[in-house]
């Protein structure tokens, strides 16, 4: 008996996220998400659209449950740490196979089911819904904890998973910033709790673990935007901005300079809405008392087309930072939504380009179609939501595992972590994995 585990998806690439957690005879599955680049190349949308989960699993779109097909009945809860695609994206298609709740926060809550909703789909499974810093009596032999940790999106959680053999935490997806624009601050007097008690397993982001510094915190990035908002002359040009759309600390900034700046503030595109509306659901947000959202394609080119000659009195969040042709900022760059650029108009991309060769050529072709008009472009005004090297480190040392497994990411960023591990004195116990592997932990 004791604890095995699976690494279903996220441990060949950044995306496609899913741990699966055998514990005597009951299995957790931890995330269960897209590959967003798979997902987009095949579905040719940046959005959830219903199609069948069998042939996602086929182009590599979603986890392949097939390497835990003997557990698959045993399952008793599925928990998505938090409201990104790569740990969300494939419960539309696949949570159907377990006949087991899933346990979420409550803006993964809202934005699962706005999903479901959009596209008509049912899914068997009860969601039932966690606060972070609360915690779950499951069975006699097992608690579940959400730990709050600080991400790009709302209440994101550590997975704390108490047996009667140790606690495993799944921490995949955080950063610890200690000055956050939306929400609290990680817990860290918890973490420090458990390292006290003991970690028997961390299963941990690698995403940058090659990076060796301390991943700035959102404040900076809302300074960034500032700087680039307030402190260059725009009277009299278009502003569009686009970021991610779960990102709601980051469109909050938006707001609060489009506020300042005088302008009417209007967001474009579904997944703004989505995200949006969610937030507003359970009350982290209230946008709407602010700004304009314009959900559909046709509605989108109806209002551009009425905004275009008084660009100057308007502040535009669109879709499409990365570049996907369906996108509202690649519409209007190829003349699909009838907006007119002009010379030194502002485009704003409050992001990174997430380097996948799919994206890094859209972003491409986006970049020169605007350049044609001849417009201002503002690149990379961003932090990212993912920890660094020296995060990493703080984390280990506060909970002090007893082994390390390096999640989310690529080779050479799981391997970045190993390679942190054993400069820590974590020689014998990091488990480099790969996907569809098995470790038991004895």
């Amino acid at each position: 008996m004791g604890i095995d585990i699976c690494s279903v998806g996220g441990y060949n690439e950044v995306g496609k996220n899913c741990t699966a957690i055998k514990i005597d005879d009951d299995v957790f599955i931890l995330d269960l998400g897209l590959h967003l680049e798979n997902y987009i190349k095949y579905t040719e949308d940046e959005d959830i659209v219903n199609i069948n989960g069998q042939e996602l699993v086929k182009v590599g779109a979603v986890p392949d449950l097939s390497v835990i097909k003997d557990w698959i009945h045993k399952t008793k809860v599925v928990i998505p740490t938090h409201a990104h695609l790569d740990h969300v994206g494939a419960i539309p298609y696949l949570s159907n196979e377990f006949k087991a709740p899933i346990f979420c926060t409550p803006f993964a809550t809202a934005v699962i089911r706005a999903i479901l909703k959009n596209e008509k789909i049912q899914l068997k499974n009860a969601i039932k819904t966690l606060t972070t810093n609360s915690m779950y009596q499951l069975n006699s032999d097992i608690k579940i904890e959400f730990i709050n940790t600080t991400h790009s999106t709302p209440q994101t959680a550590m997975v704390a998973l108490h047996t009667k053999y140790g606690t495993i935490l799944y921490a995949n997806d955080f950063k610890f910033d200690k000055y956050p624009t939306l929400g609290k601050k990680p817990n860290f007097k918890r973490l420090g709790e458990l390292g006290k008690k003991g970690v028997i397993v961390l299963i941990c982001d690698s995403t940058y673990a090659g990076d060796h510094k301390k991943m700035p915190s959102e404040s900076v990035a809302k300074e960034m935007l500032r700087d680039v908002l307030l402190g260059t002359e725009s009277k009299h040009n278009a502003i569009i901005v686009t970021t991610f759309s779960s990102h709601l600390a980051r469109l909050k900034s938006i707001i609060e300079f489009g506020k300042k700046l005088h302008r009417k503030i209007i967001l474009m595109g579904r997944s703004l809405h989505k995200y949006v509306m969610a937030g507003e659901e359970i009350g982290i947000i209230n946008f709407s008392k602010d700004v304009e959202i314009v959900k559909y394609g046709k509605q989108i080119k109806k209002k551009l087309k009425k905004i275009e000659k008084n660009r100057e009195k308007y502040l535009l969040v669109v879709t499409g930072h990365q570049g996907e042709p369906k996108a509202t900022l690649s519409k209007m760059a190829r003349g699909i939504f009838k907006f007119r650029f002009k010379p030194e108009d502002h485009i704003v991309f409050s992001c990174k380009v997430i380097p996948t060769p799919t994206n890094i050529q859209n972003r491409e072709m986006l970049e020169n179609d605007l350049k044609q008009f001849k417009v201002r472009i503002f690149k990379d005004i961003h932090v990212s939501g993912h920890a660094a090297r020296e995060d990493l480190r703080d984390l280990i040392n506060l909970v002090k595992p007893k082994h390390i497994i390096p999640a989310h990411g690529e080779l050479k960023m799981t391997s970045a972590l190993c390679n942190l591990a054993n400069q820590m004195g974590y020689k014998k116990n990091v488990h480099l994995m790969q996907n569809g592997q098995y470790l038991k932990i004895e």
